[in-house]
């Protein structure tokens, strides 16, 4: 029995390591906030933590956690009337650390595009995380937010818009921003 726990925490912690950077950021593009991202991550392992015999075996394990972490977001912006997304200053920006791969990331003005992503609203900065630097599919980023194909492609063309209104980041959107 105590070696199938130990090899079910291996499993865990192997897991853990290996996402733990991008699970940061789409936490931190979801809460806006270093802190708040930290506080996310760790409440959803956690939560996976405890039916990681489920949650492991699973096809996607990381779809799975993923999902997990959305609907904790989603739960605690219910709770809360008004949800603060912009850092004050720019130290939470500077310790977020993106994928070599991350072609936003490589943008000259990415740091205007996180505090444009705050101030949308959550439904739509979740698909716009999601579809356009989380990369995933429609039918993915549906599977994430708990929504249909149709929710994830409205969210997100509303959001891109809004994106596209702010003057300055309507360049860098339209270079980043592909159709599925």
């Amino acid at each position: 029995m105590g070696d199938r726990k130990a090899a079910r925490d291996s499993e865990f912690q192997s897991f853990v390591i290996g996402r733990w950077p991008r699970l940061m950021r789409t936490a931190f593009l979801l809460t806006g906030e270093q802190h708040a991202a930290e506080d996310l991550v760790q409440s959803t392992l956690e939560q996976v933590y405890v039916a990681w015999r489920r949650v492991g075996s699973a096809d996607d394990p990381e779809a799975y956690v993923r999902r997990v972490m959305i609907n904790a977001h989603a739960r605690k912006h219910r709770r809360r009337l008004r949800e603060f997304l912009a850092p004050r200053d720019d130290s939470g920006l500077a310790r977020e650390v993106a994928d070599t791969g991350d072609r936003i990331a490589q943008a000259e003005d990415r740091n205007a595009l996180l505090p444009a992503l705050a101030q949308l609203p959550p439904r739509q900065r979740e698909a716009v995380v999601l579809r356009y630097w989380e990369d995933l599919t429609e039918t993915q980023t549906a599977e994430a937010m708990g929504c249909s194909v149709g929710a994830v492609k409205s969210n997100a063309a509303k959001g891109i818009a809004k994106l596209r209104a702010i003057p300055g980041l309507a360049e860098m959107v339209t270079q980043g921003g592909r159709s599925r």
